[in-house]
């Protein structure tokens, strides 16, 4: 650590290429950086800089040790901004994309948000795509399922499970399956994923995964909206997640069957890019899904 100084000025060099380039970006002068850098190399054993009347540039040693070195004073003054920031009042626009029934479980929290956070002004985008969160400018996106992308930090904001239902006339008239097997005796409707043009799996106890495939299909779409609508409206069975299906249960346009045969489970993430440091504003908002979001689940 006592060579950070030296750091900090060789660093300086190598990007404005010259001593006194380096000087005017530090407030010392040109002599200082210098001995500075010069310090360094002593203590190193190696030549960092290549030194000429106009420019100085950087040997092989040199480029090596400049990236590590950018590297560690980036982390540095992320370090610093993080901490300065901890006490600023979050602020200022935040773009997060969410799938289309993500509303359904954020939207009733958003009013407690807004009062805790009134000078954050929430940009949401519903897409049931799955959109590229650094390249579309998002600050953060609502993901479930498993997150392959490197590029991007995440944390759990908790578990949600699956229900299968129908509407009492559709029970009705074709009868309430009681076992698994039953199923192949009804109308099965299935959700496709509007990223991959996968037919969503229907996670049964004692069943393989693709056995959805082989019940009778009377309707499939990409939406999970309109799937609950089919529902509704007496087409089929459908599987779907239980806070989707939770206010047409209570109502009573759906009922739950084979409850006790579900196996899977599902899992929502707030994600952002890893490059990016948590700024107020997006700590507030991933602190606050945390703490609101599935709670009682």
């Amino acid at each position: 650590m006592e060579n950070l100084s030296g750091i900090v000025a060789f660093v300086h060099t190598a990007e404005a290429s010259s001593f006194v380039g380096a000087s005017q970006r530090l407030g010392l002068s040109a002599s200082a950086v210098g001995k500075s850098v010069a310090r360094l190399e002593q203590h190193l054993g190696v030549r960092l800089l290549q030194r000429s009347t106009r420019r100085v540039s950087l040997t092989e040693d040199g480029e090596r040790f400049y990236e590590r070195c950018r590297q560690i004073l980036d982390a540095l003054s992320e370090a610093e901004s993080m901490m300065l920031q901890a006490n600023a009042t979050p602020r200022g626009r935040l773009r997060v994309s969410l799938p289309t029934i993500g509303y359904r479980f954020l939207l009733p929290i958003l009013p407690e948000f807004a009062g805790r956070y009134p000078e954050i002004d929430l940009e949401l985008d519903f897409n049931d795509r799955l959109v590229d969160v650094i390249e579309g400018g998002f600050d953060a996106a609502i993901r479930s399922g498993e997150l392959p992308d490197s590029q991007l930090m995440a944390r759990r904001l908790g578990p949600f499970r699956f229900v299968l239902c129908a509407s009492p006339a559709y029970l009705q008239r074709r009868g309430v399956p009681l076992v698994r097997a039953d199923l192949a005796q009804h109308a099965c409707l299935r959700f496709r994923f509007p990223t991959s043009g996968k037919l969503q799996a229907w996670s049964l106890r004692g069943l393989p995964d693709d056995a959805a495939a082989h019940f009778p299909s009377a309707l499939t779409c990409n939406n999970m909206e309109a799937l609950r609508g089919a529902a509704e409206l007496g087409l089929g069975i459908a599987y779907m997640p239980d806070f989707l299906a939770r206010e047409a249960i209570h109502a009573g346009t759906l009922r739950s069957v084979l409850a006790e045969h579900l196996a899977h489970a599902g899992q929502f993430s707030v994600v952002w890019p890893s490059n990016r440091q948590l700024s107020p504003k997006l700590r507030a908002f991933v602190d606050f899904l945390s703490e609101r979001l599935f709670g009682d689940a």
